[in-house]
Formats: C-alpha cells, structure tokens, sequence
C-alpha cells in the first residue's frame, strides 16, 4: 500500500547512497525504487538516479537528486527514539562517525545534512514528569549535553 503522505528529502546527486546508509543503520528502514531520469534534466543526465522511495524508521520518504539549489537545515529533523545508551550510542556514532557532525541536547547531522535527534525514551520521560522539580532537574541536565548521556539523566530524575 502506498502512503497517503510521504515526505520528500532533496538532495544533490545522493540519495541513492543517503537511502542506503539510513536503511542499514535505522530499524524498520529499507530502501525501495529507484526511478532513474527518462531524459536530461537541470540536475542531472539521462538514467541518473532521479528519485528512490525508502523508509525510516517505519516513515515513508521519496529523497529526491535535486541538484544544489536547497540545502537541509535544522527546521526538520528525524527524531529516532531510543531504549538505552547502547541503542542511543549506535544511533549516535553511525551518524557522526559517518561524515556527520554532533550537535546540542541530543541533536546531530548526517554527512548529507539532515539533522536527527537520537533521543532516549528516558529523557522524554523525564521532561514530561508530573514534578516540576524532577522535569527542571533533567531539562537542565540534558542542557549540558551533546549526545545524550542515559545514566545523567536517571541521576537528575532522582535528584
């Protein structure tokens, strides 16, 4: 079944190679068709990737090979919730360590600048906690980081 929505990621020239690597490294992620251009375009040449259908994280996506006219920035990102630090810190590494580049409270990009959030689930949970105090206490700790740090914010939870 195709969706109703999808969203549409412009790149220049890769996202054959963007689909890929997000389909290796995110669960429920693959990559689809590949639609190659019947002819010359401002972009590209005839039978280059002109569009690949992939999913991540179970959201369906269409990375379109625009050319360099738009470039991603933080206004959308991925946000890819996490179990523990072993799953935030494969997340994590596989983003940055790929060309990619590190970022604030969790925050990160990838080599093709797309921003994602690797965010533990207890992070979520902590700044929507019911105590003022205990939210405040983890919002303030999660401040001080980059990639989240799990065994941080359980301790600012407990206070």
């Amino acid at each position: 079944m195709v969706s109703k929505n999808t969203v549409c990621l412009w790149f220049n020239g890769s996202a054959l190679e963007a689909a890929q690597f997000y389909a290796k490294t995110f669960p429920d992620s693959e990559v689809g068709q590949v639609f190659r251009a019947p002819s010359d375009y401002p972009a590209g040449k005839q039978g280059d990737v002109l569009t690949v259908g992939f999913t991540v994280a179970g959201i369906p996506c269409i990375g379109l090979n625009g050319g360099p006219a738009f470039q991603h920035n933080e206004a959308f990102s991925f946000q890819i919730a996490t179990d523990d630090q072993e799953e935030t810190d494969r997340l994590w590494n596989a983003i940055v360590g790929n060309g990619g580049q590190e970022s604030a409270c969790g925050w990160c990009k990838d080599r093709w600048g797309l921003s994602w959030q690797i965010t533990p689930r207890v992070l979520t949970a902590g700044i929507a906690d019911p105590d003022p105090a205990v939210a405040k206490r983890v919002f303030e700790a999660m401040m001080t980081m980059r990639k989240i740090d799990v065994a941080a914010i359980e301790a600012a939870r407990r206070g």
